[in-house]
């Protein structure tokens, strides 16, 4: 039985009335790139106010790892909607908070202590603030390809320049970035007898030496793989090498985990395939099925560091965001979900890599769990970015039921981040569509269906 049904063109006649509305009321800064309005959600399947439906890879970028509208986070939701919605944790707490943040403790390597706050990017503020705490120092070490958010010190952190920076400058000062351990696209050839992990490690020491001293630097922000970056998996000696020079020169080393944790890399966290123990973890998205929730985990020294009052806010740490949260901590329990994982990846890349055997346009596929990217070049020798095919294959995939983004810092990787829960059956049904969309786009027959694509290239 088909998933995908299409009673209209895309987008159908009330999702271009809501567009309409949309342009005139909503700045432009906050582009649409799927042209469809979403009327309900559960699983992976999306439909449109129009009746059409959607198999989503997307995942409200990374957000619904336990599925749309999952039952038992709904009914904890509700729960907790009935006893009250918000007092401020600091003015009138309630037990929930620490409740969360014990479960937390216990899934994170090496971690003591928990905090909430309201989004990813204003997670990994608060790391940066406790670690400048913690070590009196000013300086970050962030990478170039790395994605952190879009306020002041994130968006300072982040590397890529559209359509996030442009315009925005001046940015946070004292932020340094080195090149990250890219396979694909080598910053770095290793010496003789070198593991090519070591080799871009050592670029880590050249900043210290040209950049900025050891003993200034108060943190070092990664993503344990790059996410908006490409999805960039780097190699198992890399984490911990970095480690080794941060424990040498007192550096606190912080794990951004927004897009890589909940079981996305078939992990709970990806930084436990490196078998690092990290100072602290910066963790959003999934964490909380669509509630706005973040959290700092990590050692209780450096989170203790900051003075009494010196964190918080209105919000953080809502109660009826950790009620949800614990619901989605209950769904991983079992294991279900982390082993789901490693096999909607091995699915994707086995029909990609497959679909790279015959088409030119595929450059790389990679990845860890379901955290999959396939990366599109116009040359396999050169490796030049092919941006406007990738958006193509997007436009055309969104046009036929399938909601898929793009990565990297070129625009020209298509990402995965489906719902966990999507069945065998969903998944080859997209695929299906994906695959014909780049067979398509790659013998340049394609015509565009949908609207622009710039947003979907382009989100958190």
């Amino acid at each position: 039985m088909a998933h995908i049904k299409l009673v209209t063109e895309v987008p159908g006649p009330v999702s271009r009335a809501m567009a309409a509305r949309h342009e005139r009321f909503v700045p432009r800064g906050l582009s649409l790139g799927f042209p469809a309005f979403i009327r309900e959600a559960e699983g992976a399947m999306l439909t449109d106010v129009d009746g059409n439906r959607f198999i989503d890879l997307a995942g409200g970028v990374g957000v619904l790892n336990v599925g749309h509208s999952d039952a038992a986070v709904i009914e904890a939701a509700r729960e907790q909607l009935g006893r009250f919605v918000h007092t401020d944790y600091t003015v009138a707490p309630y037990g929930i908070y620490a409740e969360v943040a014990e479960r937390l403790v216990s899934l994170v390597p090496g971690a003591e202590k928990a905090a909430f706050f309201n989004a990813g990017a204003e997670a990994v503020e608060n790391a940066i603030k406790m670690a400048r705490a913690y070590t009196g120092r000013k300086a970050v070490i962030s990478f170039e390809g790395g994605f952190h958010g879009r306020t002041w010190m994130a968006l300072s952190l982040t590397s890529k320049t559209e359509p996030y920076k442009k315009g925005f400058l001046p940015l946070a000062s004292e932020v340094y970035r080195i090149p990250y351990a890219s396979p694909y696209r080598p910053p770095v050839v290793p010496r003789e007898g070198q593991s090519f992990g070591e080799a871009c490690a050592e670029l880590l020491d050249k900043a210290f030496a040209q950049y900025v001293a050891a003993g200034d630097v108060a943190a070092l922000i990664l993503e344990p793989i790059l996410g908006e970056g490409g999805f960039v998996v780097p190699p198992e000696d890399y984490l911990p090498a970095l480690k080794a020079r941060c424990e040498e020169h007192g550096i606190v080393f912080i794990a951004d985990e927004v897009q890589t944790g909940f079981g996305r890399t078939g992990k709970m966290f990806a930084v436990e395939h490196s078998g690092v123990e990290p100072d602290l973890v910066t963790m959003a998205k999934s964490i909380a099925a669509g509630m706005p929730l973040s959290a700092v985990v990590g050692r209780a020294e450096v989170m203790d560091a900051p003075d009494p009052g010196a964190l918080g806010g209105t919000y953080p740490g809502n109660p009826v965001a950790l009620a949800s949260a614990a619901a989605v901590l209950d769904r991983f329990e079992d294991g279900e979900l982390l082993r789901r994982s490693r096999e909607i990846g091995d699915r994707i890349k086995e029909r990609f890599t497959a679909l790279a055997e015959r088409v030119d346009l595929i450059g790389d596929v990679r990845g860890l769990g379901a955290m999959i990217a396939v990366e599109f070049v116009g040359d396999r020798e050169t490796k030049e970015p092919a941006k406007a095919e990738a958006s193509k294959v997007i436009e055309l995939a969104a046009g036929r039921g399938v909601l898929v983004l793009s990565a990297g810092v070129y625009g020209n990787c298509i990402r995965f981040l489906s719902p966990l829960v999507v069945t065998d059956e969903q998944l080859d049904e997209a695929l299906d569509v994906l695959e014909g969309c780049v067979l398509e786009v790659a013998d340049g027959r394609s015509t565009p269906r949908t609207a622009d694509a710039t947003a979907l290239a382009n989100p958190t």
